[in-house]
């Protein structure tokens, strides 16, 4: 199974077991917003607590050392939706390190072809 797609099952479903399998112990997550640095632990405590939904989850490259994936990206705390794009590194069959890139999507964004 696709690394990628066992991170994003893992995540939507909450399942930590899951997502402790694929996230490696020496994780740093990159977010676009300003300066911030996450480690794995910080990641576990956002799976499956609601904060974040994602859809349109769309695999664009992934090979044995990188990927890089697109999705829309919701948040419970009403923040403005973004098309989020991620290049993750993997070390050990795992995520080792995530950057994400994010467009905020305006209020009355649809994505075309839902209607």
């Amino acid at each position: 199974m696709s690394i990628i797609v066992a991170y994003n099952e893992a995540l939507q479903n909450g399942n930590l077991e899951a997502l402790d399998g694929v996230i490696h112990d020496d994780f740093v997550f990159n977010p676009h917003v300003g300066g911030v640095t996450m480690g794995k632990a910080d990641l576990m405590g956002i799976a499956g607590n609601g904060a974040v939904r994602s859809e349109n989850d769309r695999i664009l490259f992934e090979n044995d050392e990188v990927g890089v994936a697109h999705s829309l990206v919701h948040f419970a705390n009403g923040s403005t939706s973004e098309a989020v794009m991620s290049f993750l590194r993997f070390k050990d069959g795992k995520i080792i390190s995530m950057e994400t890139g994010a467009t905020p999507l305006s209020d009355d964004y649809k994505l075309v072809g839902s209607e």
